[in-house]
């Protein structure tokens, strides 16, 4: 095992485009923790000034790892979680949140958002736009987005998968329109949830953790200003295969370690590879890191199990993904520059 920072780049993506697999994402775990909450301590006292971490809890891998490298980095005192279902949440959700909380040994909160979000039209919009696709969708129906095409076809498009009060599902391709709506509908949610962290943080004197892992984080997985808003976010560069072996590492609950990643924002069960990503986690992470140490697509091929014209196509989806997302990342913009200095040299004379 090595530390993280020094897994060395591939030259040319030859020395280990060959042997492409899981082990180049294997590190010291218990290290690189120490390391990160090394990290979080210093961005509290030199840089943000506060007292402490809020973290929210989903119940998922990356806010329980997120959660316990807060504790880690500044004890279990100085650590708030929240847990903030809503009425499309699943139950394990809070109970996997909770028990960590009490496993961690933190102080925490459940405040359901449900009323919040139906105040806001959240669930209203959503289902508008759902019945537009299926005018027969109603009470005792649940929904779902899929992604489609781009693996087979190379261009992506999605698709509402939605189950009648019998049990049976049904799918229709979504016009853009009806997509847009429904997603920034359910975007509502974790913007609700971003404004509760930040009360708390306020309140507290202590800063917002954001819990993207480096997957998320460089294909844009998360809401601007909801879940993509935080003060720190420590596992940004840790792949998905690295936070689920960092999570084990630190003996958090097996519950926990092994759950499957779910997005828990709409009514029907769904996988993140369903919804965004082109692959199962394991593969998009193999394919991430082939693309950040130019390995040959023949060899990501091989790893991955695939023909070369769709490793390619993987390859495009990340490069198409990493475009959208630097809107997500980019700061708002502004006429002239920010500061003293800036304003001093820059403003009209």
């Amino acid at each position: 095992m090595v530390a993280l920072n020094d897994i060395p780049p591939v030259e040319q993506g030859t020395a280990l485009g060959a042997t492409l697999g899981p082990q180049v994402l294997e590190f010291d775990e218990l290290a690189e923790a120490d390391r990160i909450a090394a990290w979080l301590r210093e961005c509290l006292a030199r840089r943000l000034h506060r007292r402490g971490l809020v973290v929210a809890l989903s119940g998922g891998i990356d806010s329980s790892l997120s959660a316990a490298l807060a504790v880690r980095a500044v004890g279990a005192a100085k650590v708030f979680g929240l847990l903030m279902p809503e009425r499309d949440s699943s139950g394990f959700s809070t109970e996997r949140g909770q028990a960590l909380a009490r496993h961690l040994g933190i102080a925490h909160e459940v405040f359901d958002i449900s009323a919040a979000l139906q105040a806001l039209g959240c669930y209203a919009r959503r289902d508008e736009a759902i019945r537009r696709v299926f005018a027969q969708y109603g009470d005792g129906w649940r929904s779902k987005i899929v992604i489609a095409g781009g693996l087979e076809r190379g261009l992506n498009y999605f698709k509402l998968v939605v189950g009648d009060p019998a049990g049976a599902l049904h799918e229709q391709r979504l016009p853009l329109r009806e997509y847009l709506e429904i997603v920034a509908a359910t975007n509502f949610k974790q913007r609700v949830r971003k404004t509760l962290d930040y009360f708390h943080a306020d309140r507290l004197n202590y800063a917002v953790v954001g819990t993207p892992n480096r997957l998320e984080y460089d294909q844009g997985f998360f809401v601007k200003l909801g879940d993509g808003a935080a003060d720190v976010k420590p596992i940004a560069h840790l792949y998905k295969t690295q936070v689920y072996a960092m999570a084990h590492a630190l003996g958090l609950p097996e519950a926990i370690c092994c759950a499957q990643p779910t997005t828990d924002t709409y009514t029907l069960p769904q996988g993140q590879d369903e919804f965004y990503f082109a692959l199962p986690y394991a593969q998009m992470d193999l394919a991430l890191w082939a693309v950040d140490h130019a390995v040959p697509t023949a060899a990501l091929a091989t790893a991955l199990g695939v023909g070369i014209e769709r490793a390619e196509r993987v390859v495009a989806d990340i490069g198409a993904k990493r475009r959208a997302a630097a809107y997500l990342h980019a700061h708002a913009e502004t006429l002239l520059g920010v500061g003293p200095v800036a304003l001093r040299d820059r403003l009209p004379r």
